[in-house]
């Protein structure tokens, strides 16, 4: 009886074990089954969580990244093959262990590149703002240059003008004689038909600079106001002067000149006719009239 009575609480012993295990087994199943179901619908959270940030920040990033586009076109890509790896694990019937543990790896590496696209757009908006005060700096210095550079100019023009006029010469002892001939001989003459030609004569002189090839231009007027001239060719030609424009001149006289001589010119005009009254004569040089005298004919 004792015998049968140890046989029997073992067996008891070992039934009761055996069920206890079967059930701690079927708990432990289903335990790791509601985990592992959790656990998927919080990563399907946190995926489409990511899935709505990425899609915002890729349209912000894409906006501003044009110098970086090489750079987020990697990482775009890398995106995209994560969220395609991780809807495939996601959508797996037979969710595992091993699935779980990649889930989480994939999502993490997919946060991590979502939040490396952000810092990157940070910065990229921090250097937008950066360059934006920098060009902001260049335009007012932009503006301060233009405005210096207009003042150089009209500062220019005045130096130019006064160099200009630093460099014309000035003329003296102008003199328009009308000649006639007695005896073979020409003497001065106030008498219009006792004329028979004039004679044009001044002195030049520069003090700043040389010429290898200087020009002076005469204009001589008649009392009727028409310029008086011998050469058709040059009755035709015409002067810019600065303070009256276009004026036809009578004759053009070319010369080398040293700085500080004393240049004499001296010239004759003939006339069809000399008119009584008043003939005017006038120099010009670099567009300016440097000298002018007038003579009367009775």
């Amino acid at each position: 009886m004792l015998s049968v009575g140890l046989v029997g609480t073992w067996v008891y012993h070992l039934y009761d074990k055996t069920v206890y295990t079967s059930r701690r087994n079927e708990v432990y199943v289903k335990d790791s089954m509601a985990v592992a179901q959790g656990v998927q619908d919080s990563l399907q959270k946190i995926y489409a969580q990511t899935i709505n940030n990425l899609d915002a920040q890729l349209d912000s990033a894409q906006s501003t990244a044009g110098a970086l586009q090489g750079e987020l076109g990697n990482k775009v890509s890398e995106i995209n093959r994560l969220r395609a790896e991780l809807a495939s694990i996601l959508k797996r019937n037979n969710f595992k262990k091993e699935d779980l543990d990649l889930a989480r790896r994939k999502s993490i590496e997919l946060q991590q590149l979502v939040a490396e696209l952000q810092n990157r757009n940070s910065s990229i908006e921090e250097e937008k703002k950066q360059i934006a005060g920098v060009l902001d700096q260049v335009n007012k210095q932009m503006e301060n240059l233009q405005s210096t550079n207009q003042q150089l100019d009209k500062e220019n023009k005045v130096l130019t003008e006064k160099v200009s006029l630093a460099s014309t010469f000035m003329a003296s002892e102008l003199k328009l004689t009308p000649v006639m001939l007695k005896n073979e001989k020409e003497q001065e003459t106030n008498q219009a038909k006792k004329a028979s030609k004039f004679v044009v004569s001044f002195a030049l002189q520069n003090n700043i600079n040389d010429y290898q090839n200087a020009e002076v231009y005469v204009i001589v007027t008649q009392p009727d106001g028409n310029l008086l001239t011998t050469d058709a060719w040059e009755s035709s030609s015409t002067i810019q002067t600065k303070s009256e424009g276009l004026k036809r001149y009578t004759r053009k006289i070319k010369f080398d000149y040293l700085k500080g001589e004393s240049k004499h010119l001296q010239f004759s005009l003939n006339a069809d006719d000399y008119q009584r009254g008043n003939y005017n004569l006038q120099v010009y040089h670099n567009g300016m009239m440097i000298g002018q005298v007038s003579k009367a004919l009775n």
